[in-house]
């Protein structure tokens, strides 16, 4: 027997390891027969087992880095009390480490011969013979060694450029993206990690007949759209072109890659659970109550009961079933669960401080600069307002608005002048609507087509000034508009006053539905994940843009995956409390026609809107023309700061243009978020060409803007703004009341059950507050901008550098914010209901806060 030299004992040490996981069990309590078997597999030995792979090459041939001998988890049984955070088990595990082999660890594989996935979170290495430390971030699922066609490789948290990424690692980056893309055949089951596209084929139920049929999204210039996941599921009977939805009882696990859904903390699925449940048990249940017992808000201080004391609804089955069929958080929070049977909500931020200030003109003008939707008004620069409709299919669309309707609200100026002095602006949905009002009208909703013009006071805020109510003309679209034009009244409590009323709550259904469809879904969930598709799918793990964009797409394919299901679907909730109805998605369709990459920047979105104008004195290159915008010089400052991370983190990698022209991965990630995931837009000649610094860092400060900062400027207000539904009514149920018409003598007599016949009833505004109350909260497990779920995300010293200095620059944005807010000359920042503007400061607690930025489109 030959005797060991001492170099032959120095390169064989043991590197001793630690892996972070958490087993499905800790998750999962139904899991005990796998975690039975898992137990009978450990003792024989064949468990967990991760095999090292080499960094480098041994030898200029060799395209694959060397890999190890297999070591196994040690004391699997048992391992849950050797915790660092609830749910964690810590393992060790133990490398033979022969210098031959394997010098220093780049990546490794992992085996899980268990019947059972858990989800990795880490694994470090230690005293890795002249190394040191080797840290790997993993966070993922891995799913039993037999789901797999290849092994499951982790690589370290180190990110190479594809031309710099060390020969022994190649092959299995290339490999690692192939299995992410998939070979596009069969449905897609939850172990499969597969990121591919697909058209919006499966909103429709067209095997269940005519009523539940919508046009198909996407792959088409009439209907144009975004791409979402792909599931793979079979096409429906009647029609193949559309998919097969899943049965509502399933609806929560529609496919989507493991990785990609709701983290365990996340309320224990709350989000999804109360979503389903208010579909599939709450919606059922209180349309069979409202249809026996139909029943009005008669006054404003009805809908105060919904906060104080609650809405009282008949006992028995429907409470009893409700209680039975949705998780008990979420019965207490909508229900008391004393036995009465009340719903109560959290009382709404509007109506806070003043049950009557959201009535005030001053108000309804504020909240186009700080409410819910502040992405649509723009100034007006043509007067009176012109219509881009096809003039053959509709006629005369122009705006009937004269300089007599308005000049007496105008400061002494006429309508020129006052465009002159950029003091007119428009909140205009004139044409998004007109083309469908028609048929929505067919409907029990009953609405108008809308322009709303606004002067600009010295005192920076917006007066309304006239708004047009337009409807079809009786004789067809061909013929034009029917239009009305209502003007303030100059006595409160006169009937044209409560007229001025219904004219503005007319304008808040169109917006709320337009805020909900267009500006929130559309130009955010959908719009985004394309984005998320082709990054997994061309962008390997490695790759620095893949770590920079990767928390910016959390959770955001399982909420549109939710939202398919049980939201957007036809007969879902959003047709349900939206005016639009059934014609909500198709509407969107008509609105992505006009979406461009470029103007999803804020400062370009800004121009294109006339409130802005070029500067090149200021930081952020423009000057507002409304300087008291509090969307706007908040955003700006977001905008400018995640610009600033972006153009730091990229330059660290990207010394050149050429480095970017030349990046393989890069390319081919852009080139199919244009013509695949974005496909129906391949061909604007807007998109960046990324062939430059510039490109890359424009693109990216887009991507993670919308994911982040838009998303929660227009998401986490709907409950403070629209939880009170007479300040922001998602449905009319009927027209302006005629002169002599009893209507109008029931305007004039009771003017608030006036309002409320007019606008959403009882049912859709149980159903759409809790829907929004749901939609506004904040999860425990939430990540903020500015934040990472893991401070060992990069080796890169100089990106966590940028990384910090990025955090401290919204830290310093929101004490700005907090000292605007206290600024009692910037009158749009509270307004009359005393409600300051916080969506945009970047920090928030857990819940119902109003403010907030999530790095994604979480919820």
């Amino acid at each position: 027997m030959t005797d060991m030299t001492d170099s032959d004992c120095d390169r064989k040490k043991k590197i001793i390891g630690s892996v972070v996981l958490m087993k499905k069990n800790v998750l999962d309590f139904n899991d005990f027969h796998a975690c039975f078997r898992d137990g009978f597999r450990e003792l024989r030995g064949h468990g967990v087992s991760l095999q090292l792979i080499n960094l480098h090459s041994q030898s200029e041939n060799d395209v694959q880095g060397k890999v190890g001998k297999a070591a196994y988890l040690e004391d699997w049984i048992g391992s849950t009390f050797n915790s660092i955070t609830p749910g964690d088990s810590v393992f060790k595990v133990t490398f033979d480490h022969d210098e031959d082999d394997i010098a220093i660890p780049g990546a490794f594989i992992i085996k899980n011969n268990h019947h059972s996935e858990f989800y990795l979170k880490t694994v470090t290495l230690e005293d890795v013979p002249g190394h040191g430390r080797i840290h790997f971030v993993c966070n993922s699922w891995v799913y039993p060694a037999k789901c797999y066609t290849k092994d499951r490789v982790f690589f370290t948290n180190k990110t190479y450029l594809p031309h710099e990424t060390p020969m022994a690692l190649r092959k299995y980056r290339e490999e690692e993206l192939e299995s992410l893309r998939g070979d596009g055949k069969a449905e897609l089951q939850e172990w499969d990690r597969v990121y591919d596209y697909a058209y919006y084929n499966d909103l429709a139920d067209p095997d269940k007949g005519p009523k539940h049929i919508r046009p198909v999204l996407g792959g088409s210039s009439e209907f144009p759209y975004p791409r979402r996941g792909r599931t793979g599921r079979k096409p429906a009977e009647s029609d193949p072109s559309y998919e097969t939805r899943l049965p509502l009882l399933l609806s929560l696990n529609i496919y989507v890659p493991r990785d990609e859904r709701f983290g365990h903390l996340k309320m224990a699925d709350f989000l999804g659970y109360a979503l389903k449940s208010i579909a599939q048990f709450i919606k059922p249940e209180l349309e069979a109550v409202f249809d026996s017992t139909p029943n009005e808000f008669d006054c404003f201080d009805d809908v105060l009961k919904l906060y104080h004391g609650g809405l009282k609804l008949p006992g028995g089955p429907l409470l009893d079933n409700i209680r039975k069929n949705i998780p008990f958080e979420m019965f207490k929070e909508i229900f008391r669960s004393d036995g009465e049977p009340v719903c109560k909500f959290p009382m709404p931020q509007v109506i806070k401080e003043s049950k009557t200030a959201w009535r005030t003109d001053e108000e309804f003008g504020r909240e186009m600069l700080a409410g819910v939707n502040p992405v649509i008004i723009r100034r007006l620069e043509e007067f009176p307002p012109k219509s881009q409709l096809n003039t053959k299919l509709y006629g005369d669309q122009n705006s009937s608005i004269t300089e007599e309707h308005i000049k007496y609200n105008l400061g002494g100026l006429t309508a020129h002048e006052a465009m002159e002095k950029n003091k007119l602006y428009i909140l205009d949905h004139h044409d998004t609507v007109m083309p469908y009002l028609r048929s929505i009208n067919a409907t029990s909703t009953k609405t108008y087509a809308s322009r709303t013009l606004l002067f600009l006071k010295d005192d920076g805020t917006l007066k309304p000034v006239a708004i047009e109510l337009s409807l079809p003309h009786p004789d067809g679209d061909e013929f034009g508009a029917i239009k009305k034009v209502c003007t303030p009244a100059k006595e409160d409590g006169s009937v044209e006053g409560s007229i001025w009323q219904l004219a503005k709550a007319y304008v808040a259904v169109i917006d709320s539905g337009v805020h909900q469809l267009i500006s929130h879904w559309l130009h955010t969930h959908a719009a985004i994940e394309p984005f998320i598709i082709g990054t997994n799918r061309n962008l390997s793990v490695i790759h620095p843009i893949h770590k920079l964009l990767h928390p910016h797409f959390r959770d955001t394919m399982n909420i549109n995956a939710v939202a398919r299901q049980i939201l957007i679907n036809a007969g879902g909730l959003l047709e349900f409390t939206v005016f639009p109805g059934k014609y909500a998605m198709e509407m969107t369709s008509m609105a992505y026609k006009n979406w461009n990459f470029t103007h999803q920047a804020l400062p370009e979105d800004l121009k294109m809107r006339g409130i802005a104008v070029e500067d090149p004195d200021s930081p952020d290159g423009i000057r507002l023309l409304i300087k008291d915008y509090p969307y706007a010089v908040d955003g700006l400052q977001i905008w400018s700061a995640i610009k600033e991370w972006v153009k730091n983190y990229c330059s660290i990698y990207y010394d050149t243009d050429e480095l970017v022209a030349n990046d393989p991965e890069l390319q081919s990630w852009w080139k199919e978020l244009r013509e695949v995931g974005h496909g129906d837009k391949k061909d604007e000649p807007w998109w960046p060409q990324m062939n430059t610094k510039e490109d890359l860092i424009q693109s990216c400060t887009i991507i993670i803007w919308v994911a982040s900062a838009l998303h929660a400027a227009i998401n986490f207000g709907q409950y403070p703004y629209g939880g009170y539904l007479p300040n922001r009514p998602s449905l009319s149920r009927r027209l302006l009341p005629e002169i002599g018409s009893s209507e109008y003598e029931e305007l004039k007599l009771n003017p608030e059950k006036a309002f409320f016949k007019t606008v959403t009833a009882q049912l859709q505004t149980v159903l759409g507050i809790s829907l929004i109350e749901i939609l506004s909260r904040h999860a425990s497990d939430e990540v903020y901008l500015g934040q990472r779920d893991t401070p060992e995300w990069t080796t890169e010293g100089k990106a966590v550098e940028a990384f910090e200095e990025f955090g401290k620059k919204l830290g310093e944005i929101e004490e700005k914010i907090v000292e605007m807010n206290k600024d009692e000359k910037l009158k749009n920042r509270v307004g009359p209901v005393l409600m300051p503007y916080t969506l945009l400061a970047p920090s928030s607690d857990v819940g119902l806060t109003g403010r907030g930025i999530p790095n994604s489109v979480s919820i």
